[in-house]
């Protein structure tokens, strides 16, 4: 009797041990079910901000609206959802299109009181018996400077619910943030057309004089080499001032600087050398419009024509797998890195009268700008030691094609 009561208390324990375990897989299996089902919400809720924020970034406008409201009432969740701007609705998706003018009229309002607020069914009336919108939250899209040009409509079925305020609420608030980055790149580009027009003003005084005076010094010692360094000067312009275009090829700007070293050499005769070493694979990087002349223009102004008898630019673009490698050097007579790191901040800020900063510093931050602050230009000199200007430029970048 004794041996069966032991035999079944060993049977119990067994079975009470195979139970834990049993019940400690499940749970395992639970916890990673949902952790599996919490990583895919995750990825979708991403994904979904991510399309929507591309259509953002272009600028709210009746087209970029369409695109991006499908997937910002997918953010948050109403049966549907309208964007408006101060002059009406931009577009509508999902429930509420008979509602059109009553949304149009609250996201207004929105805007012009730079105010969030909660329609209810007797703000949205409708003689239709099929209609089932009982209430909207409208949220205005509040940018940086405190105004709002556009809102948020969320429709509801019913009293909008706690849920529905705050996720269009924080819906808004992150559509406010893609259309300031929006904006940002648009200043973004207007800063960068305006550093290329003060390097074309550049250009017009200290070039464009001495090489008139050079073409003119042939005009009657030699006219058909006054008629080709004319034609190379028409040339050059014509690319330093063309009207289109924030980036171009290395081939381009290489074409360029020759024309300008054609002109350059017409002016010092046997002084100026010039080795140039390019890759072929190299050619069509494309970089930032005019930012190889200035670095160039710099050696020469500032390095060789300072110093007696002949004097050497070398351009090197060499090719390091995803990237280019540019360098631009002379063996003038260089400065004092302490000298030239105060020029190159007072030029940041301001014009400079002797011009000797003001290309290196525009051309610093045009690359930082294009390709990010670790591009930024590395600049070698010391007195009596020539000068040394490098560059990398990505042979692939996002938004940047000749």
């Amino acid at each position: 009797m004794g041996a069966n009561l032991s035999t079944a208390a060993s049977v119990l324990v067994l079975i009470s041990a195979l139970a834990a375990a049993v019940a400690a897989v499940i749970r395992l299996r639970q916890r990673r079910a949902i952790a599996t089902e919490a990583q895919r919400a995750t990825y979708q809720v991403l994904h979904t901000a991510g399309m929507a924020a591309e259509p953002l970034r272009a600028g709210l406008d009746r087209i970029n609206a369409a695109k991006a409201v499908r997937h910002l009432r997918a953010l948050v969740g109403a049966p549907g959802l309208a964007l408006t701007g101060v002059d009406g609705m931009l577009a509508l998706d999902g429930r509420g299109a008979h509602h059109t003018a009553q949304l149009a009229a609250a996201g207004i309002r929105a805007i012009a009181q730079n105010r969030s607020t909660v329609l209810s069914e007797s703000d949205l009336p409708c003689d239709r018996m099929d209609c089932v919108v009982r209430g909207a939250v409208v949220a205005p899209l509040t940018g940086a400077d405190g105004g709002a040009e556009a809102a948020l409509v969320a429709v509801a079925d019913g009293q909008p619910a706690p849920g529905l305020v705050q996720a269009t609420l924080e819906t808004a608030r992150w559509a406010a943030a893609q259309l300031a980055l929006a904006e940002l790149d648009s200043s973004r580009e207007r800063l960068a057309r305006a550093e290329v027009r003060a390097l074309r003003a550049q250009i017009s005084p200290h070039f464009i004089y001495n090489a008139l005076t050079a073409i003119a010094s042939f005009v009657r010692t030699d006219p058909e080499r006054a008629r080709e360094l004319i034609l190379e000067f028409a040339e050059f312009t014509r690319y330093s001032f063309r009207a289109h275009g924030e980036f171009t090829t290395l081939a381009e700007e290489l074409r360029s600087i020759d024309r300008y070293l054609t002109i350059e050499r017409a002016r010092f005769g046997d002084r100026l050398q010039v080795r140039l070493q390019i890759a072929p694979e190299v050619l069509p990087v494309s970089l930032p419009f005019l930012c190889l002349q200035p670095l160039v223009e710099n050696a020469i102004r500032h390095g060789l024509s300072r110093k007696p008898g002949v004097g050497m630019v070398s351009i090197e673009a060499i090719d390091a797998g995803a990237e280019c490698h540019i360098t631009v050097e002379d063996d003038g007579v260089g400065m004092d890195p302490a000298v030239l790191i105060a020029g190159m901040a007072e030029a940041a800020g301001e014009s400079d009268d002797s011009g000797q900063h003001v290309g290196l510093s525009n051309v610093d931050e045009r690359m930082r700008s294009a390709f990010g602050d670790q591009f930024g230009l590395v600049v070698e000199t010391a007195l009596g030691a020539g000068m040394k200007v490098s560059m990398r430029v990505p042979k692939f970048h996002p938004g940047v094609r000749a």
